[in-house]
């Protein structure tokens, strides 16, 4: 895995994990990033400073440690919650697959006993939904796939 601090034409930062850096040229070049903020899909790689060793720490052959920052949550309780919120999601709500866009705006308009769904959606189909004032929000991934 991969982790690139992105950011979109709006100017809004996040991070980006990837299982290595053509699946990110691969995404970037389909238009399938999109900024978690806003929802631009002009995201772009920011400036991102190099993990380097010091001559001396490399000549004595150890490896240097940084720490994280000191508000840094732990990865593993992180993939645990997330892992958590899908299992959540799966379990209390309804799974609609692509119809996600059709069911979820007949929901939100009364045409449709209102309850959760989840399902699939493209980042552009995705985008329509928020203009139109619809709460979305991605899926955490299934941590299985991931490796």
């Amino acid at each position: 895995m991969i982790a690139y601090q992105l950011v979109c034409a709006k100017g809004h930062g996040f991070e980006g994990w990837f299982s290595n850096s053509a699946a990110f040229d691969a995404q970037e070049a389909q238009g399938a990033l999109a900024c978690p903020i806003c929802g631009d899909t002009d995201v772009k790689k920011a400036v991102m400073s190099p993990s380097v060793k010091a001559s001396a720490t490399k000549a004595k052959g150890k490896t240097e440690v940084t720490a994280p920052p000191p508000n840094a949550p732990d990865p593993q309780k992180v993939r645990q919650f997330m892992a958590g919120y899908r299992k959540f999601i799966e379990e209390n709500a309804d799974y609609v697959g692509p119809k996600f866009p059709e069911e979820a705006r007949k929901i939100h308009y009364g045409e449709a006993e209102e309850r959760h769904i989840y399902g699939e959606s493209t980042l552009k189909e995705a985008r329509e939904l928020i203009e139109e004032g619809i709460e979305v929000a991605p899926m955490p991934p299934d941590p299985g796939e991931l490796n």
